[in-house]
């Protein structure tokens, strides 16, 4: 398969060694100084796009304006989301994101839903999350924060939002979500969701030990979605391998 990197920072070229290593070509890496292009977008087969938020619509447009599935791996877009899916529908288009490519990441995803299912009943159980990345990810909280606040708020009736600080506990209302988002160097990505009480706190945690983990889930995305149309995220991709 032959595969366009959008992006080739430190996930960029992780993915560039997970592609190789699975018999894939990269025909281009687009950054900065080489902005993406027609000619690029119709070289390849897939596009995998790591950049930053203020960059990554544009990126989507162009390429489903080309037809050329891409995955899309960069967060802190999602208020723009109505508007990818009509790109989408209008060019007939192919596209799969994702706040986190990590498979474990996923299931902890599913983690985080049953165990805000189980203790919705128990008000005296506060919930919180604490996140830690790299000091190059801009946006704060990280997408896969979001997420599991997302889906807290929406098996808990008792909360309707979130907040979120950098470094330090945000000040919550009745009814926020608190969300801490440190930023350390070289550091892939921790995320813990706590439930605490007067009595004691109950807590999961992910931790990545590197970028492969993320890699090889964009990859395994970039595979799947050739040949496929419409909007996906990574767990319908899941599902089916």
């Amino acid at each position: 398969m032959k595969i366009g990197l959008v992006g080739y920072g430190k996930m960029g070229k992780a993915i560039e060694e997970i592609a190789l290593e699975r018999g894939h070509e990269i025909l281009f890496k687009s950054n900065s100084v080489f902005p993406l292009t027609v000619k690029d977008i119709d070289s390849v087969d897939v596009i995998i796009e790591f950049t930053k938020p203020d960059l990554a619509l544009s990126h989507i447009q162009l390429t489903l304006q080309n037809k050329t599935p891409i995955v899309v791996g960069t967060t802190g877009w999602n208020e723009q989301l109505s508007e990818v899916e009509q790109m989408v529908q209008k060019f007939n288009g192919s596209l799969l994101y994702a706040s986190n490519f990590s498979v474990g990441v996923n299931l902890f995803f599913e983690l985080n839903r049953k165990l805000a299912q189980l203790l919705s009943s128990y008000s005296e159980y506060k919930p919180s999350i604490d996140e830690i990345h790299h000091t190059q990810k801009v946006d704060a909280p990280s997408g896969t924060a979001i997420s599991l606040a997302n889906d807290i708020i929406e098996n808990n009736e008792s909360y309707y939002s979130w907040v979120c600080a950098e470094g330090e506990e945000p000040h919550t209302a009745n009814g926020q979500l608190g969300v801490v988002a440190h930023r350390i160097p070289d550091v892939p990505g921790t995320h813990t969701v706590a439930y605490s009480s007067l009595i004691d706190t109950i807590s999961i945690t992910h931790q990545a030990h590197n970028r492969r983990g993320f890699a090889l889930g964009a990859v395994l995305s970039a595979e799947w979605i050739v040949n496929k149309k419409g909007i996906f995220t990574i767990s319908d991709m899941l599902k089916e391998i």
